[in-house]
């Protein structure tokens, strides 16, 4: 890895090459590669002998050939920060624990708070002195572990602390642009924080996206209900509206609207279960399912429900 990100300057590269030269030299590997080579290893020479091999080139400035991993207090401090950004959480502590410089460092701590919870509210605000990034983490890692009990305590975790603000807009980017919040009691808590649904509703953008395929990427966020009824109704209205909203000219040429959409998407859910079910033995043919939908939205081309229908076939359910 440093090979890959530290590249030295040529005449610094050339005068350690040259120390690795003489430190070779001294311990007899320059005759023998001199035997060998025809006197390839003299000091004229490493540039065209050796790569510049940053292992050997760090190892042998202290002295001796060490075995083993470099040490990172050595590297520059950006490369051992890059090194080290690699890592999660778990591992960061651990190299907290022999590099305690750069395993606290607050911008890894950072970015791993970023990288896990992509939105809070205290981001946005002029942090006090002394705030710490790593403490920061174990708040976020210990508010996420009680909305999975218990959404609404977790949420007032995250509140008492700071960390989030009690907006609807706010509180919808943090559950949008966070991949650690159970689905099950995501949808306890929306299903009571209905504003909450409709500001992360807001935050999908449908545009140029089949169908079958919006649909998917929705109900990625906001997880189907297990069984059919009016929470499941409602995601459907919301969901068909905002397709609506992000395809204007697909709105227009297929002559679609929020009513048809939710038809269409009903039909992918019921033709999802038919094709995925191994209960179901007679499955729905292509022509049936045309028929079918088309009963029900008569404004929509076959082509285009037949589109649909392939789509569930070769790809599967739309709300796995």
């Amino acid at each position: 890895m440093g090979q890959a990100l530290w590249r030295l300057p040529p005449r610094q590269q050339q005068q350690l090459q040259e120390e690795l030269a003489d430190q070779l030299a001294e311990s007899g590997g320059g005759k023998r590669d001199q035997g060998r080579d025809g006197g390839c290893a003299q000091r004229r020479a490493p540039q065209h002998c050796y790569s510049p091999d940053i292992y050997h080139l760090l190892k042998t400035r202290r002295g001796k050939v060490q075995h083993g991993f470099i040490d990172l207090e050595m590297l520059p401090p950006e490369l051992g920060i890059t090194i080290l950004s690699y890592l999660n959480a778990t591992d960061l502590c651990l190299a907290g624990c022999v590099w305690q410089d750069l395993g606290n460092d607050e911008y890894l701590w950072q970015g791993l708070c970023k990288s896990t919870w992509g939105h809070c509210s205290i981001y946005n605000k002029r942090l006090p002195a002394g705030f710490s990034y790593r403490r920061l983490y174990l708040q976020l890692d210990e508010g996420s572990l009680t909305f999975n009990a218990n959404p609404q305590e977790g949420i007032g975790y995250f509140m008492s602390k700071g960390i989030l603000v009690d907006h609807p807009t706010e509180l919808a980017k943090f559950i949008f642009y966070t991949r650690r919040l159970n689905w099950k009691m995501l949808r306890i808590y929306l299903d009571e924080r209905r504003d909450v649904l409709d500001e992360l509703v807001t935050l999908h953008n449908f545009s140029n996206q089949f169908l079958p395929n919006a649909l998917r990427d929705f109900f990625r966020h906001i997880h189907a209900p297990e069984e059919r009824g009016e929470y499941l109704e409602t995601l459907i209205t919301k969901f068909s509206h905002r397709f609506c909203t992000c395809n204007p000219g697909l709105v227009h040429d297929l002559g679609l609207s929020p009513d048809a959409v939710y038809v269409l998407c009903y039909s992918l859910i019921l033709l999802s279960i038919d094709l995925t079910s191994p209960h179901v033995k007679n499955k729905m043919s292509k022509r049936e399912f045309i028929r079918n939908t088309r009963r029900a939205a008569h404004n929509v081309s076959e082509d285009f429900v037949g589109h649909l229908y392939d789509n569930i076939y070769l790809i599967g359910h739309v709300a796995a």
